[in-house]
């Protein structure tokens, strides 16, 4: 495989495979002149990060149509919410917590059971890990396609894909996740440990993931 259209996913400690936080030019002060009500500052917030908004919905709805939705949605509650912004993390942090709350939320009054309950963490003897299965998986961390494995995340199970991007693309702790998902640690980390085990599995055989709508609009 050539270099081109390539990425290497080098995490940090804690910070998930894919998450990325750079300081960005101007947000500063246009999150100050936001919260006193300055339109042309809070369409610069827009601007500025309307784009992972809804690279985050998509990844954790798999829906293009509802993902939009829940880009414009998030960026309502922002309109609402900022003035409670204080600055204990970065901005993109809190936006991006803010919209994992939204999402999920929207799933509950579908119905929609976010993790199943039954899952235990007792892996089968052919499944089972090395080590600790709620930590970095090195097969998941070399140089891989990037249109490639955002069609495999695309192609997990809801569950699975849940507890993944919230773990290894968003950065949140097993502990985090069990809280926001209504579940237990274990059950957790046992999705997350399936849900790399699937990966693996149809990354092998990338000829036959299916091309995802709307995918265009991703970026790592």
């Amino acid at each position: 495989m050539g270099t081109q259209g390539v990425i290497t996913m080098q995490p940090k400690p804690n910070s998930g495979l894919f998450k990325r936080n750079p300081p960005i030019a101007g947000e500063a002060d246009a999150i100050e002149r936001a919260k006193n009500g300055d339109p042309d500052a809070f369409s610069k917030l827009y601007a500025l990060h309307k784009r992972r908004v809804y690279t985050l919905c998509l990844r954790m709805l798999g829906n293009v149509s509802e993902a939009e939705d829940m880009t414009q949605e998030a960026f309502l509650h922002l309109f609402r919410k900022l003035g409670s912004f204080r600055g204990e993390s970065a901005f993109s942090t809190w936006l991006h917590r803010l919209t994992v709350n939204l999402v999920l939320m929207h799933l509950r009054k579908k119905g929609l059971q976010l993790v199943s309950l039954e899952e235990t963490i007792n892996p089968s003897e052919e499944d089972a890990p090395k080590r600790d299965f709620g930590s970095r998986d090195p097969q998941l961390a070399g140089s891989v396609d990037r249109v490639t494995l955002e069609r495999a995340v695309a192609s997990l199970p809801p569950g699975y894909r849940m507890v993944f991007v919230l773990h290894d693309v968003e950065g949140f702790e097993h502990n985090e996740i069990a809280t926001m998902l209504e579940c237990s640690t274990g059950n957790s980390k046992s999705q997350l440990h399936k849900a790399r085990l699937k990966l693996r599995e149809l990354l092998r055989q990338p000829e036959k993931l299916q091309p995802v709508e709307g995918l265009k609009e991703v970026a790592l």
